[in-house]
């Protein structure tokens, strides 16, 4: 989609004026990927409107295949308004009654909304080593739907298959009480899959990681968010049993929460494509996060390899010391802008 955010904070009904940018859970996972140095894809449909111009062009900008992306001339591009935060479900009013966030989808009948199977026919998949989806385009129409369903069905030779469940209560207000089950179902399906423990809860009443677990058996590596404190992978062993690794997240300096669990999947993924430990990927996965935290857009730049493979290998004590700003991707491994506590 095209993003619109707020040149000022407030109610987006006293926001005078918006910066156009772009979203998509989906496609800032290609564009991470891409900026990373990974070969990536995005398939996806757009109007053949502006809108649809700009993301092509944008996306394409950071590396990213989207010669598979379909231009559709009846219908128009997504997209969407927000404020300057937004929550992981949107299932909880904040303390005071207000909400933290005002996002405003208008994405009925949009390009992509029109999604079928047919969509993954040729060679849109061939050749891919992981092909990423996730529960916002379930959400979106039955032929999206039929699309993630289509992806998800258990098969041999087909490609990794990684799921981010990304449950927005807001898409599914026409289907709200089928839409734990129908995630449950695509999650099941899936190799790896990507759960925040909030989205755990407000999706299926499951609370902590063991529980969501125990709810998701099927996936070789699950991966549950835990905001703040971190993230545990649960990895299926030959024998049946599970390796269970917890790896802390960072102190970050939050300019804006959108965009963090995309960036979090795609320094996963790059790990697992490189086949490192669990626990390394799990802190790959926060500090592309931290990379998307510290700027206001969906999508943050992504530090450099060697600056990410430096402060991975870093041991708990400096870890644990580790603060990140705006601007501390800027900088190579020998000068990286962070601040480094002794005490």
């Amino acid at each position: 989609m095209v993003t619109f955010l707020p040149a000022r904070p407030g109610r987006l009904a006293d926001v005078p004026s918006f910066d156009r940018g772009i979203g998509g859970a989906e496609s800032n996972v290609a564009c991470a990927l891409a900026a990373i140095g990974h070969t990536a894809r995005w398939v996806s449909r757009v109007g053949t409107d502006g809108f649809g111009d700009h993301l092509l062009e944008t996306i394409a900008a950071h590396g990213v295949d989207v010669t598979h992306v379909q231009r559709d001339p009846g219908r128009p591009t997504g997209i969407y308004f927000r404020t300057a935060g937004e929550r992981a479900t949107g299932a909880e009013p904040a303390a005071d009654g207000q909400d933290l966030a005002e996002v405003v989808y208008y994405r009925a009948g949009s390009a992509a909304s029109a999604m079928t199977p047919a969509l993954l026919d040729g060679p849109a998949l061939r050749d891919a080593r992981v092909v990423h989806v996730t529960g916002i385009t379930a959400a979106l129409s039955d032929g999206c739907l039929d699309v993630l369903r289509a992806i998800t069905e258990r098969r041999p030779g087909r490609p990794l298959v990684s799921f981010d469940l990304n449950y927005r209560v807001g898409l599914w207000q026409d289907r709200a009480e089928q839409a734990p089950g129908i995630l449950l179902g695509l999650a099941r399906g899936c190799d790896l899959v990507f759960v925040g423990e909030d989205e755990a809860a407000a999706a299926w009443d499951v609370h902590g990681p063991a529980a969501v677990r125990a709810a998701l058996p099927e996936p070789g590596v699950l991966v549950v968010k835990q905001g703040s404190e971190g993230a545990t992978v649960y990895e299926r062993q030959p024998d049946g049993t599970d390796t269970v690794t917890f790896a802390p997240a960072l102190k970050v300096e939050v300019a804006a929460p959108v965009g963090a669990g995309d960036a979090f999947a795609a320094g996963f993924l790059s790990a697992t494509l490189r086949g490192l430990p669990v626990f390394d990927r799990i802190r790959h996965g926060h500090l592309m996060a931290a990379a998307s935290l510290t700027v206001p857009g969906d999508l943050g730049t992504p530090p450099a390899r060697e600056l990410t493979d430096h402060l991975v290998a870093l041991d708990a004590a400096a870890w644990e010391t580790l603060r990140l700003g705006p601007g501390w991707t800027e900088d190579g491994a020998g000068n990286v802008r962070v601040e480094v506590s002794q005490t």
